[in-house]
C-alpha cells in the first residue's frame, strides 16, 4: 500500500524547513513569520490561546531562531514553553505532558552544524501532515494577518521548563526498558547533539557498562565525523574495546542505528523485523508492520515468515506515521533509524527505539552478533540518470518497456523502484534481487536502455547519461 501525498508545500520538506542558518529559508526574519503563522493555523483552528512547547539541538544558531520563532508565537497571542536543548521526540512528549496545542523543534537533525530548521508537531505529539504544513505556509503571505497584532494582556508569556528533559528520560527508562540485559555493555554516540545528556540519564541507569561518545557539544561539532551518518566512528570504537554492541544517534535523536560486535550495521530493517516480531508475541503489533519503499525485500519475507504482512508508504517518517493511522498497525519506520512503535511513542524516537530493541532480543533471546547474518539482504544498485523533464522522461516508451522487461525477469526474486528526485533533475532507478547474478545480468540491461534515453537529444541537455 503507498500512502498518497497530500496538498503540495513549497518551503516544507520531508522533516520541516531547513536551510544554512541566517541565509535563505532559515533567517530569524522567516522563523518569526513562521511562529506567526503556526499561531493563526492553530487559531483558526478554534484554539483561542495556543499553548506550544518548543525544543532545539545543540547548534550555535539554535538560540537565534528559537527566540525569533518563539517572538513569532507571542506576537500572535500564543503560550510557549521553553525545553531548552532536547531531543525532537522529548518534545513530542512534552506536547502530551504539558497537554500543549503543537510543538515546535529547532534542529536540522543530520545536517552540518552550519545549517538549522524548522518542524511543527501537532496535538498527538506527531508531525504535521503535508495539508497542514501547505496551510501554514498559505499565512506567510497573508496581508491581512500580518498586520493582526494583539496587545497588552492578549501578547504571549513564554515558561522555562527545563524538567521535563529529566521527565522525558523517567518515562523512557520506565516505559521502553523492559528486560533488556543490564549486563551489557555498549557505547552510545550522541552525535554531539540534543540527546547528549540524555543518554546519560537513560543509559546511565538502564545498563551498567554503558559509556558514551561524542558527547560533549561545543555548538559547532553536531553530526561532525559521528551519529548516524558517520556509524564507522562508533564501530570503531566497538571493535577497539570490546563492546557487545554500539549505537549511533543523529542530532536530534530522532533516528537509531546498531553495530554488532564485529562493526556490522544493524539498520531500521533489522529493527523492525526484531520489534515486529517481539510485538506480535505481546499482541501489541496491530495490523502488521509499515516501511517506506526502500526497505530490502529482505524484510518483507522475514516478515511474512512470521505471517506479519509488510505494507510500504513513501519516504518519510510523516508517511510512515499516516500509513500506521490508515491501516491500523502499531509498528512502522525506514530503513535509515526512524522508528515509531505507536503504544510507546507518537514520532521517531532513537533512545527509545534503541532501548525496546535491546528489550525485545533480550525477550525473544535473540543472539545480536548473528542478526546480520540471518537477514539474508537482498544485494542493490542504485543509479541516477538526469533528465530536464522527469515526467516525460517516466513516460517515454523505451524507458517504461525497459522497466517492465527488467521487473518481468526479476519476477519474485527481486524488484524494482523509481523515484524523481523532488530537489534535483534526475531519476533514481534502484534494482534489488535475491542473487548477485541476477542483479547484474537485470540491472545492466536495464540501466544501459534507460542511458540511451537519458542522453538523447530529448533529455540529456543536462549532460545526459548516469551517474552512481
Amino acid at each position: 500500500m503507498l500512502v498518497p501525498l497530500g496538498k503540495s508545500r513549497c518551503l516544507f520538506g520531508t522533516d520541516g524547513i531547513r536551510d544554512v542558518a541566517n541565509r535563505g529559508l532559515m533567517t530569524p526574519e522567516m522563523a518569526l513569520r513562521l511562529g506567526r503563522s503556526y499561531a493563526l493555523f492553530l487559531i483558526e483552528r478554534g484554539v483561542s490561546r495556543p499553548t506550544i512547547a518548543i525544543g532545539r539541538d545543540t547548534r550555535r544558531s539554535g538560540y537565534m531562531i528559537e527566540m525569533a520563532l518563539v517572538s513569532g508565537l507571542l506576537s500572535a497571542g500564543a503560550e510557549v514553553a521553553s525545553l531548552g536543548v532536547i531531543p525532537t521526540p522529548g518534545v513530542s512528549f512534552a506536547v502530551k505532558r504539558l497537554s500543549c496545542d503543537g510543538g515546535a523543534v529547532v534542529s536540522a537533525s543530520h545536517n552540518p552544524f552550519e545549517y538549522n530548521g524548522i518542524k511543527f508537531l501537532g496535538k498527538d505529539g506527531g508531525k504535521l501532515g503535508d495539508e497542514e504544513e501547505a496551510e501554514i505556509e498559505d499565512y506567510l503571505a497573508d496581508v491581512v494577518f500580518d498586520e493582526w497584532r494583539p496587545t497588552g494582556s492578549s501578547i504571549g508569556s513564554v515558561s522555562p521548563r527545563p524538567e521535563i528533559l529529566h521527565e522525558y528520560t523517567e518515562n523512557l527508562v520506565r516505559t521502553c526498558c523492559l528486560g533488556a540485559d543490564p549486563e551489557l555493555s555498549i557505547v552510545v554516540d550522541c552525535a554531539h547533539g540534543a540527546a547528549s545528556e540524555a543518554a546519560a540519564l537513560v543509559f546511565g541507569r538502564c545498563f551498567k557498562k554503558a559509556a558514551l561518545i561524542s558527547d560533549r557539544p561545543d555548538r559547532y561539532n553536531i553530526n561532525d565525523g559521528c551519529g548516524v551518518i558517520h556509524i564507522d566512528n562508533v564501530a570503531t570504537s566497538v571493535l577497539s574495546e570490546g563492546y557487545s554492541l554500539g549505537m549511533a544517534l543523529d542530532g536530534d535523536a530522532d533516528r537509531v542505528l546498531f553495530v554488532d560486535p564485529r562493526g556490522r550495521v544493524i539498520d531500521g530493517d533489522i529493527i523492525l523485523w526484531i520489534l515486529g516480531r517481539w510485538l506480535l508475541s505481546e499482541g501489541k503489533l496491530g495490523n502488521g508492520v509499515v516501511a517506506t519503499v526502500m526497505s530490502n525485500k529482505a524484510l518483507e519475507e522475514k516478515l511474512s515468515q512470521e505471517g506479519i504482512t509488510l505494507q510500504r508508504c513513501p519516504v518519510g517518517d510523516r508517511y510512515v506515521l499516516d500509513a500506521m493511522r490508515l491501516s491500523g498497525s502499531n509498528l512502522g519506520g525506514e530503513q535509515s533509524g526512524h522508528i515509531i512503535a505507536g503504544d510507546f511513542f507518537p514520532t521517531g524516537d532513537g533512545l527509545g527505539s534503541g532501548l525496546l530493541f535491546l528489550s525485545a532480543c533480550a525477550r525473544l533471546g535473540e543472539d545480536t552478533d548473528t542478526l546480520v547474518d540471518r537477514f539474508e539482504r537482498y544485494p542493490q544498485v542504485l543509479k541516477n540518470f538526469h533528465t530536464r523533464d522527469k515526467d516525460a522522461f517516466l513516460g517515454h516508451s523505451e524507458v517504461r518497456e525497459a522497466i517492465s522487461k527488467a521487473s518481468f525477469d526479476l519476477g519474485d526474486l527481486g524488484r524494482i523502484l523509481v523515484r524523481p528526485s523532488g530537489t534535483e533533475p534526475l531519476v533514481r532507478v534502484l534494482v534489488e534481487a535475491r542473487y548477485d547474478t541476477l542483479l547484474e545480468a537485470v540491472s545492466g540491461t536495464l540501466f544501459e536502455r534507460i542511458a540511451k534515453v537519458a542522453s538523447s537529444a530529448a533529455f540529456g541537455s543536462l549532460g545526459g547519461g548516469e551517474e552512481p
